[in-house]
C-alpha cells in the first residue's frame, strides 16, 4: 500500500511538474506575441509542441500566427509557405483533440486565407467547406463567440460581393458580440480572440 502511494505521489509530482513547464513556456510565447514579437512566440510554441506532444493548443497558436500573417500577403510563395505551415500545425492539433470547435473556426480561418489571396481559384474550392466548418462549430458550441462572428462575417462579405442584403449578418455580429461578454475561455491559454474585431465590424456595419 506504502509503495501504491508512493508510486502516485512521484507520478503527480511529475505532471504538476510539466504544467508548471507548459504554463511557463505559454506564458512566454504570449509575452513575445503580445510585444510584436512574432516569430519568438511562433518559435516558443513550436518548442513547446515537441515537448508536450499531448497538447493542442501551442500546434493552434502556431497555425493562427501563419494566418494571421497571410491576411495581407501578397507574395505567393510566402503566402503558401506560412499557410502550408498554419494547415500542418492545425493538423497536429486536430489529431490530438478531435471535434474542438476552435480547431473548426482555424480551420475555416486557413481556408478564407486562400479565397481572400485568390478567390477565383480558391472560391470554389474552399467556399461551401468554410460554411460547413462554422455550421459544425456552432452544433458543437451553439454558445461559441468566434464561430457566431466568424460565420456572420464570413457571410457578410459574401453577400456584399454578390450585392446582397447585409442586414441579417449585420445583426448576426451584434450577437456575437454579447456572446463574447459572457464567454469564458476553459484555461488561462484557450482562445479568446475576436471581440474586437467583431466591434469594428460591427462599426462598419452602421456607417
Amino acid at each position: 500500500m506504502k509503495k501504491r502511494l508512493t508510486i502516485l505521489f512521484l507520478a503527480l509530482v511529475a505532471v504538476t511538474q510539466a504544467q508548471t513547464t507548459f504554463d511557463k513556456g505559454m506564458t512566454k510565447a504570449f509575452d513575445f506575441w503580445q510585444n510584436g514579437k512574432t516569430d519568438e512566440a511562433e518559435n516558443m510554441f513550436e518548442r513547446i509542441a515537441k515537448a508536450e506532444p499531448d497538447q493542442w493548443l501551442p500546434s493552434y497558436y502556431i497555425a493562427q500566427i501563419n494566418s494571421l500573417k497571410s491576411w495581407e500577403e501578397k507574395d505567393e510563395t510566402v503566402l503558401k509557405a506560412q499557410l502550408n505551415k498554419a494547415q500542418e500545425h492545425l493538423d497536429l492539433a486536430t489529431a490530438i483533440s478531435a471535434d474542438n470547435a476552435e480547431i473548426l473556426i482555424m480551420q475555416a480561418q486557413i481556408y478564407t486565407n486562400w479565397v481572400v489571396f485568390d478567390g477565383m481559384t480558391y472560391g470554389m474550392k474552399y467556399g461551401a467547406k468554410i460554411t460547413e466548418l462554422y455550421n459544425k462549430a456552432l452544433e458543437l458550441e451553439p454558445e461559441n463567440p468566434r464561430a457566431t462572428f466568424c460565420k456572420a462575417d464570413w457571410n457578410l462579405n459574401s453577400a456584399k460581393y454578390f450585392g446582397k442584403d447585409t442586414t441579417p449578418f449585420c445583426e448576426e455580429i451584434e450577437t456575437s458580440i454579447k456572446l463574447f461578454d459572457t464567454f469564458k475561455p476553459k484555461s488561462a491559454f484557450y482562445p479568446n480572440w475576436g471581440k474586437e474585431r467583431a466591434e469594428y465590424v460591427a462599426k462598419e456595419c452602421k456607417a
